[in-house]
């Protein structure tokens, strides 16, 4: 195997975990006399109603709004490593594009045709696309984590877990004013502006904006912009109308735009395996790139580096009714998503010759068969969706013993990602010795290069419905100790995908010292013979493909279910057992080569049976959970844990097509089981000390079951590609001084993620493997300094990776110059944070 599996590797590793738990010790001593603390309350909206944590039979991860100031979280892609058992990895061509895992289960592969198994939900409204997640999000007020299935609650695409962002809502009592300022390091700045202002009596407004830019930490010497480089801006408009007691209306309108340059893979290790269409091209791909096992400051890009954005934009309208004992509620929105991201594959040398990109061709190829240069392509994806969902709840029937939620649930989106027209893809260099046999007897070529030229526009229609109900039940015979929780959903969802897509290859070079381009389509090329001796001396023939208005169809139902039991041993103490279903919907793959499953084998030489139109099926999942939610020592510590099993029956998960560099078969490859141990503790030592332990164990396990082609493809290794087996948290929170002109306080948080597998191909293992890495940050803010009236401010000096430690975020494996080439994780950081409250 490629990288060493160690938990806390080392004593580099010794050293930070213990640096913040030597902390603990010496706070300890300082305070022998310790004054009275408690912990406060948690509250959430897990099982949509409020409650306090401990009383959520849910493993559940939540974090308010001052930990989220704290933690320097402004949105998803900050909080990866704060959450064990929690993975964000960026999108390899798009940097504003999550993919998120929850105890192991992810989307590995972003399309417009397939949904992620993680459900982000913001203010209640579902967020279908992972399309712009990265974007932070204006004016949070909490984040929940619910690990596992959430099959009926959350419904379909939460078989790994769902994330809640919860924003802050405008207030009737009074004016509020908060504004940050952010000054840090690679030119950072950023500032957000939160605004309450009452009115009248019943009728409240709340904007909330927000900026910020950074350079990035990869700087491109080539022409175009840099790497990483990013500017967001972000709009939050609220509106509360309270037009009597028992009504409560809001309205919010949010935007956000994302402007920014993509990261380009480094290359590690050179090309040594067989690279099957592109082989003839690996070795003066490497000539073109730059390695190193170590993160460089410093690649250059070919062509100019375009600039990427994204606009997201959504209204949102809830309805909220209080009766005496029932609550009905309406939640409906409308959003829409428009993305045009651009990214270099290419090797980082600044190569001209060698290139993977959309930007501009005027090869002898594009002038010979198109009339003239290619254009700059900058992919794009537009996607709109519109959601409505209706609730009544009732609370404490037959003497409080019951409690129920009924639900319907409407959504419908359609999307479209347009890469057209024909544009350049790949160009590069062919091996000196192949030119020979490619030219044949009726001609000689020099200097040949393999070039294609690619079009896509797919097209996407989905609808999906449910209805969901969840009842419990805590019967007075056991003093209302004991209680029992059923729940169901039934759902449809219908799927509809057109698939346009134009792939043209060329080999061009010279030949009696004129230009000349030969389409490797044409019957000269595509023969048996000539395949036969070309594949003899290592070149497999690309095939020319279209899709002309290829449509998939699906349809799509489910019932799943759900069963908890548990019992308060005492009123801080409770244990809880639960058997949850969950369901994922089917899909199609853009990325498939093949129309359908009559066309033979792939490039591969593999017969899969399927193609674009047949799709993949739906996942489902099994999972049961023992768990305890306990406060002790007065409320002094908070311990909860969880033991949890799932199995998994036809796992969705990408196959890479071998020898291509994004073609992939998505199908259901089998069986999976995963088993774990998740542990939160949080322990107040004194009022003014605070220590926080998380930690999860996982241990997962894939059986490949079904289409004989897979055992051809995938290694047995197989497994969840973003899986660590351990993973943990360590934090404090010290208050060092407090006086009547403000509060000294220390945070610092530890987080250690161990090795992931990545995507396994047989072959290929361990060229995915991402390394354990761990990471310290802190924090020391001066807060609540009095500076007149009711108004105060806070000063804060935070860094973040304390010890630069370089960590890996994502590595691939199918570029044709590099076995294995990775995006980097953010280095040292550190800034000074500047908030005023009113």
């Amino acid at each position: 195997m490629y990288i060493k599996n160690n938990f806390i590797d080392g004593p580099r590793g010794m050293t930070r975990a213990g640096l913040v738990a030597s902390l603990f010790v010496l706070s300890t001593l300082s305070y022998s006399d310790a004054r009275k603390a408690q912990l406060e309350e948690v509250i959430v909206t897990a099982q949509k109603k409020t409650e306090s944590l401990q009383d959520a039979p849910i493993s559940i991860k939540a974090f308010g709004a001052e930990q989220l100031e704290v933690l320097g979280i402004d949105g998803l892609g900050d909080i990866g490593a704060k959450v064990p058992g929690m993975t964000v990895e960026p999108f390899p061509i798009n940097n504003a594009t999550l993919r998120i895992f929850i105890r192991g289960v992810g989307i590995f592969d972003v399309q417009v045709t397939q949904d992620a198994p993680i459900g982000v939900y913001m203010d209640g409204v579902y967020i279908a696309r992972s399309t712009g997640t990265a974007v932070d999000v204006a004016d949070l007020e909490r984040i929940e984590i619910l690990k596992g299935p959430q099959g009926t609650l959350y419904g379909r695409n939460t078989t790994g877990g769902a994330i809640n962002l919860i924003t802050r809502r405008p207030s009737v009592d009074e004016f509020e004013l908060k504004q940050k300022f952010t000054l840090g390091n690679r030119n950072r700045f950023s500032s957000n502006t939160m605004v309450n202002v009452p009115l009248s009596e019943n009728i409240a407004a709340k904007l909330a904006y927000m900026y910020s830019t950074q350079d990035g930490y990869i700087d491109n010497t080539g022409p175009g912009g840099n790497f990483g480089d990013k500017d967001v801006q972000g709009l939050r408009l609220d509106l509360r109308w309270e037009p009597s007691e028992n009504l409560t209306a809001d309205y919010t309108y949010d935007r956000s735009d994302f402007n920014y340059h993509n990261y380009m893979y480094q290359g590690v290790i050179g090309p040594r395996i067989d690279k099957g269409q592109s082989d003839p091209v690996k070795n003066n791909g490497a000539s073109a790139t730059v390695f190193s096992d170590d993160r460089l400051d410093e690649l250059s890009s070919g062509p100019p580096y375009e600039e990427s954005r994204t606009e997201i934009a959504g209204h949102a309208l809830t309805l909220d009714w209080q009766g005496e004992n029932y609550q009905l509620k309406y939640i409906g929105a409308y959003r829409t998503l428009d993305d045009a991201s651009y990214a270099d594959l290419g090797g980082g040398r600044g190569s001209l010759d060698y290139r993977i990109d959309t930007h501009r061709y005027d090869g002898i190829a594009a002038q010979q068969f198109l009339g003239g240069p290619t254009p700059l392509v900058v992919p794009v994806i537009s996607q709109s969706q519109s959601s409505h969902e209706f609730q009544f709840s009732q609370d404490g029937l037959f003497d409080g013993q019951l409690d129920y939620i009924l639900g319907a649930y409407y959504f419908e989106e359609e999307a479209t990602e347009d890469n057209s027209p024909l544009h350049h893809q790949f160009s590069g260099p062919v091996d000196d010795e192949l030119l020979p046999l490619i030219g044949g007897p009726l001609f000689s070529v020099s200097d040949g290069r393999l070039v294609n030229f690619v079009s896509q526009h797919y097209e996407i229609e989905n609808t999906a419905a449910a209805l969901f109900g969840q009842f419990s039940f805590r019967p007075e015979v056991f003093d209302y100790r004991a209680y029992a929780i059923v729940g169901f959903r039934g759902s449809r969802d219908t799927r509809w995908a057109r698939k346009n897509q134009t792939d043209l290859f060329y080999i061009e070079g010279t030949s009696g010292g004129q230009g000349i381009a030969f389409d490797l389509g044409s019957p000269a090329f595509n023969n048996p013979l000539t395949a036969a001796i070309l594949a003899q001396a290592g070149f497999v023939i690309p095939q020319n493909r279209g899709f002309d208005n290829v449509v998939g169809e699906s349809e799509y139902n489910d019932t799943s279910a759900s069963i908890v039991l548990g019992y308060d041993v005492t009123d801080d103490i409770n244990i809880y057992v639960k058997r949850v279903e969950g369901y994922k919907s089917g899909g199609f793959n853009t990325r498939d080569p093949q129309v359908d499953g009559n066309q033979g084998p792939a490039s591969d030489g593999v017969d899969y049976g399927y193609g674009f139109v047949e799709g993949f099926d739906p996942e489902q999942v099994i999972s049961y959970e023992l768990g305890m939610k306990s406060e002790m020592l007065d409320r002094r510590l908070r311990l909860n844990m969880d033991i949890f099993k799932s199995t998994y029956e036809d796992l969705q998960a990408p196959v890479l097509i071998n020898g291509t560099v994004a073609d992939t078969k998505a199908d259901n490859i089998g069986l999976a089981e995963m088993y774990g141990l998740e542990t939160e503790l949080v322990f107040a030592l004194t009022a003014d000390f605070f220590f926080m332990f998380n930690y999860t164990y996982l241990n997962t396990d894939v059986d490949i079951q079904g289409d004989p082609a897979l055992s051809a493809t995938l290694s047995p290794e197989v497994d969840f590609p973003s899986a660590p087996e351990h993973s943990a948290t360590l934090g404090i929170d010290w208050t060092l001084l407090n006086t009547n002109w403000g509060r000294l306080n220390l945070n610092m948080d530890y987080s250690y993620i161990d090795l992931r597998k990545g995507l396994v191909l047989k072959g290929r293992e361990g060229l995915t493997e991402l390394p354990a890495f761990e990471l310290l940050n802190a924090r020391l803010a001066m807060a609540d300094i009095p500076v007149g009236g009711a108004s105060s401010l806070n000063v804060a000096l935070w860094v973040k990776n304390i010890f630069d430690e370089e960590y890996e975020l994502h590595a691939v494996d199918n570029l044709p110059h590099a076995d294995r080439a990775v995006l980097w994780g953010e280095p040292r950081s550190y800034g000074l944070d500047i908030i005023y409250n009113y």
